[in-house]
């Protein structure tokens, strides 16, 4: 096995015979010598593991923060993304499987060298907030963005995470006290869904965004709505009501479904949709369609009043109507962060 960094993995145990146990996330692979883990991102050089994507990679775009999906953390800015290869799942439907299901071509890229880049970002435009770590599974790259982190937040910068939530606790942890924000994908309330389509288990996933909110983290939730696999409404609304449990105020994006990787169903009825938002607005305050394109499906509305605060088209901010971080008409408090420096996209 060829090692491209010199960076021993964190959370592994050595066993005998020079196996090692990762402890990152709850598969706990155990890894023989000379071969890697279940995401490929960890590998066993004579009894040692190492994070063989540190400081690895594969992509970089300024995204609007919209994008990630996060609505309320700083709306109509934009973020600078990153990602690298790997993930813990192996979901059937994966948009993101060229990198995330494959070793992706990867450059050199330091944690200094990230965060000097996000410095740069800020400066030429004026919109970057700070950084998000995506498109494949960043919990993945646990190390680069343990490294990285702080010295982005040092810088005034924000970061972000955008994830499947299927990490162990410990490591969970330390992530949530150098990041900002959080996507979690919670993928099913159903745990047949995890273990078939995606070679998972979902209490993992629910412990992470209950831990992420208990720890004062800004946390928004996707749900992706697969016809035949994820939509039945009992499961549905299992979901809601554990999620409303956690904070009635947490944003749920239900993401359309488009066949992908190795799933060719088609695609999810914009009316599986609209009942689902009518079900989860039942006990949720904030609810959100996502890649349907049709106005009216990303604004914000005040959850009192009902009145307009932010109007999107796609991951773009067009119009605002906030007083600071409340409603102009009923004083009612918008839940997130930096709504009073939300902007219109692009200005």
């Amino acid at each position: 096995m060829r090692v491209a960094t010199e960076r021993e993995a964190a959370y592994y145990e050595r066993r005998a015979g020079g196996l090692a146990v990762c402890r990152l996330c709850p598969k706990s692979c155990r890894i023989p010598p000379g071969r890697r883990g279940f995401c490929r991102t960890r590998g066993n050089v004579d009894g040692t593991l190492y994070a063989l994507n540190y400081g690895r990679v594969a992509a970089v775009h300024l995204d609007p923060v919209e994008k990630k999906p996060l609505f309320h953390f700083y709306p109509g800015h934009t973020i600078l993304s990153f990602g690298t290869f790997g993930c813990n799942l192996a979901c059937a439907f994966c948009q993101n499987w060229s990198i995330s299901q494959k070793d992706a071509p990867t450059r050199p890229l330091a944690p200094e060298e990230l965060a000097r880049l996000a410095e740069e970002c800020r400066q030429e435009d004026g919109s970057c907030v700070g950084v998000a770590f995506t498109y494949n599974e960043p919990g993945m790259w646990f190390e680069t963005i343990l490294d990285a982190a702080p010295l982005c937040r040092r810088r005034g910068l924000k970061v972000a995470m955008v994830s499947n939530g299927y990490l162990s606790p410990e490591p969970l942890r330390d992530l949530v006290a150098v990041v900002d924000a959080f996507n979690i994908d919670v993928k099913a309330m159903n745990r047949g869904f995890y273990t078939r389509v995606c070679r998972g288990t979902l209490e993992p996933v629910l412990a992470a965004v209950e831990a992420i909110r208990a720890a004062g983290r800004h946390v928004e939730v996707t749900h992706l709505v697969i016809p035949g696999e994820n939509d039945r409404e009992e499961d549905f609304r299992r979901l809601v009501d554990w999620l409303a449990g956690v904070g009635e105020d947490i944003p749920l994006h239900l993401s359309r479904y488009h066949p992908a990787y190795r799933m060719t169903r088609p695609p999810t009825p914009t009316a599986t949709l609209e009942r689902f938002r009518e079900i989860a607005r039942e006990r949720l305050r904030y609810v959100y369609l996502g890649n349907t394109w049709r106005p009216g499906d990303d604004d914000t509305c005040c959850h009192a009043c009902g009145r307009r605060l932010i109007a999107r088209d796609g991951f773009f901010v067009t119009a605002l109507d906030l007083d600071g971080d409340r409603c102009p008409a009923c004083g009612t408090r918008l839940a997130g962060v930096g709504l009073a420096e939300a902007r219109v996209s692009g200005r």
